[in-house]
């Protein structure tokens, strides 16, 4: 078995401890790169997407603190659109700061609880 990237087993980290926690909730997913943010919303027991944002439509957007917030809000429309108001939060291998907590942030804000 090859060695795995510290982002990796960050990753694998998390998404086992969301699993053991989540119950039947559906999973918040973010990834970011360095030009986009997106964000789903995922229904683990189907293999579902139920809702997605990210800042690939939007014609001026960058991968800043400020397009991060607009993909937030926009994920907490979409999902109240869907009928979703509690969702565990999937960060990934990506730490809790900057543009992933500014994403976590605004979709508390749009209504959704985490």
């Amino acid at each position: 078995m090859a060695k795995l990237s510290l982002f990796e087993r960050r990753r694998r980290r998390v998404r086992t401890a969301l699993r053991a926690r989540s119950g039947d909730r559906p999973r918040l997913s973010v990834h970011r790169t360095g030009r986009h943010i997106y964000a789903q919303i995922i229904n683990d027991g189907e293999g579902r997407t139920i809702a997605a944002a990210s800042t690939l439509g939007v014609k001026k957007s960058g991968a800043n603190v400020d397009a991060a917030v607009t993909v937030g809000k926009d994920i907490a429309a979409a999902a109240k659109k869907a009928g979703v108001t509690t969702v565990v939060f999937d960060r990934g291998g990506f730490l809790f700061h900057g543009r992933v907590k500014a994403l976590a942030d605004a979709a508390r804000e749009g209504g959704l609880e985490f």
